[in-house]
């Protein structure tokens, strides 16, 4: 181990002191360089000497995403241009893109985070590691790349996409080490059995796995395919990027979140108060040591929950739950919410099918008719010999059944044939809404 793990294992006590100094020197930054944090901690009536123990962040103003587009691009940053050593974004796909900026002491910082969690995950140093996330605006491929060369490992910026290379270089590198999302990850096991190849064969060891909800099903499924250890790792571009918190590879019992650098909170989605620990809401991060742009309360829209409690691996930081989902991503299906981790859930609980699945919502007259697409898998396809559906109604009832029952919602089910899904080479696509595309003129 390559880094002092102290900040991992503070007591209680000593965390909350570092933590509270590190949100006053960042309240009063903002606050005096910022002029949209400012105008919103006047108007909540809250100043930066007000701020005089851990529990007094509850004070100040939340941030949202839609802050970030009406200030676009750099109205939120608390430096100059000339200090701002690098720019992420996202990808603007719903309207003006949300942009971040990095100092050099950021991109340290950020660095050193990745480097505990790639060690938090099983990595060491000297390790080969198969870089599979987008590099670009996207934080996923750079951000990761960085914590790997931090950490001593070797760097395979192979990216996403053009998956029989990523396959080639697999076998020809020989990696310890994988991150990218899990659905794509799938997607490349899937094209190693096309071609012949076995993926518990491979040299890969741990997977670190994120940028998309997953499920405890979906790991199973990973680590049965690869014969790999899978940890959940967790970030996003507005607080950071990945490395905001990580799974250990001893107990993958909820995400260790790096607390001398972001401050979290669960609250209410609707009325904003803040949850016990233990209570599933929206988190709330606080950044504590960014300098070109810091975050106060800023709502992600992720459904989690927190654990104080030291974990079996000897760390003492904070852990939240794996996300169950995004607030915009529950469905509410006749009354009952869902989100498409829960279906999932279901759905890779029957070996008969396979890992893709869409949920697609209809507009019937003047109710939304939700509709579940999955796909059977090559070889319980080439066993039954037909997709006639008569000798599908049986699995296509059990499943339908099983859904009813785990969560109390009616579906229509459709099993698809073998690669029938759109696959992706990034995010998997869960949610499909037609309920707005134009209708074919009659």
């Amino acid at each position: 181990m390559i880094f002092n793990l102290e900040m991992e294992t503070l007591s209680k006590d000593k965390m909350e002191r570092l933590q509270l100094e590190r949100l006053q020197e960042t309240v009063k930054r903002v606050y005096e360089r910022v002029p949209f944090h400012k105008k919103a901690m006047d108007a909540a009536g809250v100043k930066p000497d007000d701020i005089q123990t851990i529990e007094d962040i509850r004070k100040l103003p939340f941030m949202k995403k839609t802050d970030l587009r009406e200030n676009y691009p750099f109205n939120l940053f608390a430096v100059e241009m000339s200090e701002v050593a690098r720019i992420h974004g996202s990808s603007g796909t719903k309207g003006k893109p949300t942009v971040v900026g990095y100092t050099k002491k950021d991109l340290e910082n950020w660095a050193e985070i990745v480097a505990r969690a790639i060690c938090c995950a099983g990595g060491q140093p000297g390790d080969i590691f198969h870089n599979a996330y987008g590099y670009g605006l996207f934080t996923g491929g750079l951000g990761l790349h960085n914590g790997i060369e931090r950490m001593g490992a070797v760097a395979v910026p192979v990216s996403g996409g053009n998956t029989p290379r990523q396959i080639t270089l697999i076998e020809d590198f020989q990696p310890r080490g994988i991150a990218a999302t899990p659905s794509y990850v799938l997607n490349i096991v899937e094209e190693m059995k096309k071609q012949g190849i076995d993926p518990r064969a491979t040299s890969i060891k741990y997977g670190i796995f994120g940028a998309e909800p997953w499920s405890e099903e979906m790991r199973v499924q990973l680590e049965e395919a690869l014969d790999i250890k899978a940890v959940d790792i967790y970030g996003l571009s507005e607080v950071m990027g990945p490395g905001v918190s990580i799974e250990c590879h001893e107990a993958q019992d909820g995400l260790h979140i790096a607390e001398d650098h972001f401050y979290a909170e669960i609250i209410d989605p609707v009325t904003g108060d803040v949850l016990p620990y233990g209570q599933e809401g929206e988190l709330v991060f606080t950044s504590l040591t960014k300098e070109a742009f810091p975050v106060i309360r800023y709502r992600t829209g992720d459904i989690a929950s927190l654990n104080p409690e030291p974990c079996k691996c000897g760390r003492t930081t904070m852990r939240m739950s794996r996300i169950k989902g995004r607030v915009d991503d529950m469905l509410i299906i006749r009354g009952v919410n869902v989100f498409p981790t829960e279906i999932e859930s279901v759905l890779l609980t029957f070996n008969q099918l396979a890992p893709q699945y869409q949920v697609v919502i209809e507009r019937d007259g003047a109710l939304d008719r939700f509709e579940v697409h999955c796909e059977l898998t090559q070889e319980y396809a080439s066993k039954i010999g037909s997709h006639d559906p008569a000798a599908l109604a049986p699995l296509v009832k059990e499943i339908s059944h099983m859904i009813k029952c785990t969560l109390g919602v009616t579906v229509v089910l459709r099993v698809l044939p073998p690669n029938s899904l759109m696959r992706s080479e990034g995010k998997a696509i869960r949610i499909v809404d037609n309920r707005n595309k134009p209708q074919p003129a009659i």
